[in-house]
């Protein structure tokens, strides 16, 4: 039972400490980030890089995610006669669930990823000690810019997923499905209302910022070589999708809450 209670202790401490360098980091970076001098050719580039080399994976997945739930949608309505309900429900489920969560997984396998390598290995080369002697900010150079991109680039890659996957829906439905188009757009337009996508991208916007702070983090404060580069590497994808299920639930139970209260 000692051992129980000592190993249970210095896991729980463990953690503490990551939340606190955790919570130090990003808190630091974003008062980093707003002192002279700006570093913005810096923060074009990680928007470049999170948001405009993810818009092809982002369009061909969200293309296929509105095509196969208007196709598995429109097979079930279909024994009950309701297949009109088909454009309503699909492009409702993905502005508010579909498109924030794999637009965030699909960013955080790319660009996650490679933001946590790429800081591990500045790491494991002592390339951040060197920012640190030289004086050069390192968080202001190297976290802050990839934090405001998540940000940013998450929600607008979001907008295009909805915008794709709504396509995808209305081509399986008025080509394989034989529903009128009229019947398809004027059922979008009953069920689908502004605040829809608008907590959608509020979605987006707190997976974008789980996204890039755990990524950051994981390669900031990386060690041990090569293989602490996997594995932080590794780890931050891993953490960064857990969390983003994880949140999405929570996020979804307060605005379901929230919608009922008002």
């Amino acid at each position: 039972m000692t051992h129980f209670l000592n190993a249970l202790g210095s896991f729980l401490l463990a953690r503490l400490e990551e939340i606190g360098q955790f919570s130090i980091l990003v808190v630091e970076s974003f008062r980093a980030g707003f002192v002279r001098p700006f570093r913005s050719q810096e923060t074009l580039q990680q928007l470049e890089f999170v948001g405009v080399q993810s818009t092809g994976i982002i369009a061909l997945t969200g293309t296929f995610t509105g095509m196969v739930f208007a196709l598995q949608t429109g097979n079930a309505f279909r024994k009950f006669g309701a297949e009109s309900l088909v454009g309503g429900t699909s492009v409702l489920a993905l502005v508010r669930e579909l498109a924030p969560v794999l637009a965030a997984l699909m960013v955080t396998g790319r660009a996650g990823s490679a933001m946590a390598s790429e800081l591990a290995t500045m790491r494991v080369t002592e390339q951040i000690d060197a920012l640190y002697a030289m004086a050069a900010r390192p968080l202001q150079l190297l976290i802050f810019p990839r934090l405001l991109a998540g940000l940013v680039m998450v929600p607008a890659v979001t907008l295009i997923f909805d915008f794709v996957g709504s396509a995808g829906s209305y081509l399986v439905a008025t080509r394989v499905l034989d529903i009128a188009p009229g019947s398809w757009w004027k059922n979008v337009d009953e069920f689908v209302q502004m605040e829809d996508i608008n907590k959608g991208l509020i979605k987006a916007l707190v997976f974008g910022f789980i996204m890039a702070s755990v990524a950051c983090y994981k390669g900031f404060f990386a060690s041990g070589g090569a293989r602490g580069v996997g594995r932080a590497t590794t780890e931050s994808v891993v953490y960064a999708s857990v969390l983003v299920l994880v949140s999405d639930y929570f996020l979804t139970a307060y605005q379901i809450n929230f919608a009922a209260l008002n």
